[in-house]
C-alpha cells in the first residue's frame, strides 16, 4: 500500500459508532501525536489534512451513516479539499473488498486489527502497545476497553465475524492505561467491551472482572468506575460485592437483556431465559439496593409475534429500568438468524413496537428520577454554562446516553471535572436540576 506523502502531518479523525470505536480512534490519535502529527477530532478537515474515518459496520443505520461519510470523503478528496483519506474500523473490516471496488478513489483501507499497518502508511513508528491515547472526550472522563471480540454467539449479531473471538487485555496493561489516563486528569473511567462478564476467562489470571475492578479502584486520581455492556449470564456475585462496598463504584450497571420471552431468547441464542432474567434483576437490586439499571431490547425479531411483544411490554412495566434503549431488528448478513429466519415483521410494525415501549419507558424514567428530589447527590461537572451554572451528571447517569443535572453554583466555584454535593430540587423528563453545596460526599439515595 502506498505511503501518504511525508510532508503531511495533520489529521482529522472522525469516529462513528460505539465507545469501543472511540478508544480505537484515541489510540491512533495518541500514536500520531507521539509521531509529531497534529490531530483534531470530528472537525471539518482542510486541504492540508489527512481525513481518517473510523467506521461502524454493525447494523443497517450505522452502515448507511458510515458509507455516507466515505462518499463525502471521496468527493472531498477528488476536489482537493483534503490531502488524503484513510478508512478504518468495522465497515472496512466487514466489506473491505467490496468497498475497494466501489470506491477506487480511496486508496487506504484498514480493518479492526490493522492499526500498526495504518500508522506505517502514515510514517509513524509504533510502540509495543497503543495505550498513549489522545482523548476525544472531555479531560475528566474516558472509556477503558478491557477486551476485544465476543464468544457468545447471539444469532442476530455480526460482531464475532467482525471483531473475532473474545480476547481480554491483561490486567497489567489495563492498570497502566488507567494510570496514564488518571495522570492526564481523568476522574471517571467507563469500562467497555463487547461484553464485560467474560473478562479474564481466556487469561491465566485469577479473579476475572472483580479483581480488575479492585485493582482499578487503587489507581490514584480515579474517583468513579462505571460498567457498560455486562452479559446477564454468569455475572458474578464478587462483582456485585465490589459495587456494593467500593466507594469508587458507580451504582450503575448496563446489562442488555434483549427480550423476556423465553422462546424469543432461545431463537436469539441467548444464554438466559425469562425466569433467569427476572431472578438476576432481583439479585442485583437485593445486593445493591441503590443500583441504577440500563438495558437494551430488540423488537421485531422474526420469532416475536404479538403475544411475545405484549409479554415484553408488560416486562418493561414490571422491571422499572432507569434507562432503556430499544432497537428494531434487521437482518445482518452472515448471522445465523439471517440464515434461518425470514424477516417477517413489517418495518411499520417494528417502529410501532419501538414507540410503544419508549412511551412506557419515558414515564418510568421520569418517575424513577423523582426519587432523587430532595436528596443530596454527588455530581460530576461536565460543562460550564455561564451565569454560575453548569451541566453535570450523577453517578447514576453515563455521558451522552443518560440524563443530566443542571447545577446552580451559588457561592460554590464550579469547575469542569469537580465532583460536588448537589441538592436535587426538581426533575424534568430525564434530567434533574439542583443547587451545589460543595465537594463533600453526597448522601445515599436511601437516606432520609
Amino acid at each position: 500500500m502506498p505511503r501518504i506523502e511525508e510532508r503531511c502531518h495533520s489529521a482529522v479523525l472522525v469516529t462513528l459508532g460505539c465507545s469501543k470505536n472511540r478508544v480505537d480512534s484515541e489510540r491512533i490519535g495518541g500514536a500520531l501525536t507521539s509521531g509529531g502529527w497534529v490531530v483534531r477530532y470530528d472537525e471539518e478537515p482542510t486541504m492540508d489534512d489527512v481525513l481518517i474515518l473510523n467506521t461502524c459496520g454493525f447494523i443497517g443505520d450505522a452502515k448507511e451513516e458510515s458509507v455516507g461519510y466515505i462518499l463525502r470523503a471521496e468527493e472531498m478528496l477528488r476536489r482537493g479539499l483534503v490531502r488524503d483519506v484513510v478508512v478504518m474500523g468495522c465497515l472496512s473490516e466487514r466489506y473491505g473488498a467490496e468497498l475497494r471496488r466501489e470506491l477506487p478513489g480511496v486508496k487506504h483501507w484498514f480493518g479492526v486489527k490493522d492499526g500498526r499497518e495504518l500508522l506505517a502508511v502514515l510514517g509513524v513508528p509504533v510502540a509495543s502497545h497503543l495505550i498513549d491515547r489522545l482523548q476525544s472526550t472531555p479531560r475528566h472522563y474516558a472509556y477503558l476497553k478491557i477486551a476485544e471480540g465476543c464468544d457468545r454467539g447471539c444469532s442476530f449479531c455480526a460482531i464475532p465475524s467482525i471483531r473475532g473471538k473474545y480476547s481480554s487485555l491483561s490486567r497489567e496493561q489495563l492498570i497502566a492505561e488507567a494510570k496514564r489516563l488518571a495522570e492526564g486528569g481523568v476522574k471517571e473511567l467507563m469500562l467497555v467491551a463487547q461484553e464485560l462478564t467474560s473478562y479474564g476467562r481466556d487469561l491465566r489470571e485469577e479473579g476475572g472482572l472483580a479483581e480488575l475492578l479492585w485493582a482499578l479502584s487503587e489507581v490514584r486520581g480515579i474517583e468513579w468506575l462505571r460498567l457498560h455492556y455486562a452479559y446477564p449470564t454468569g455475572f458474578g456475585g464478587n462483582v456485585l460485592e465490589w459495587m456494593r462496598s467500593c466507594s469508587k463504584a458507580c451504582k450503575y450497571l448496563d446489562i442488555p437483556v434483549q427480550h423476556i420471552s423465553t422462546p424469543v431468547l432461545r431463537s436469539m441464542n441467548r444464554q438466559h431465559d425469562g425466569a433467569a432474567t427476572r431472578l438476576l434483576l432481583a439479585r442485583l437490586r437485593d445486593v445493591v439496593p441503590e443500583v441504577t439499571l440500563r438495558t437494551s431490547l430488540i423488537v421485531g425479531f422474526p420469532t416475536e409475534g404479538q403475544r411475545e411483544f405484549e409479554e415484553l411490554l408488560a416486562f418493561v412495566h414490571e422491571a422499572q429500568f432507569d434507562h432503556l434503549g430499544v432497537f428494531a431488528y434487521s437482518h445482518e448478513e452472515g448471522t445465523s438468524a439471517a440464515k434461518k429466519y425470514e424477516d417477517v415483521v413489517p418495518f411499520e410494525e417494528k417502529q410501532r413496537r419501538v414507540e410503544a415501549i419508549m412511551d412506557v419507558q419515558h414515564a418510568i424514567a421520569a418517575q424513577r428520577k423523582r426519587r432523587f428530589v430532595g436528596k443530596t447527590l454527588r455530581v460530576i461537572v461536565d460543562e460550564l454554562l455561564g451565569n454560575g451554572e453548569a451541566q453535570g451528571r450523577t453517578e447514576y447517569d453515563s455521558p451522552e446516553v443518560d440524563g443530566e443535572v443542571l447545577v446552580r453554583g451559588g457561592d460554590v466555584d464550579l469547575q469542569v471535572g469537580d465532583i460536588l454535593n448537589v441538592r436535587i430540587e426538581g426533575v424534568e423528563d430525564y434530567d434533574l436540576f439542583g443547587r451545589a453545596l460543595g465537594s463533600e460526599k453526597g448522601e445515599s439515595i436511601l437516606g432520609k
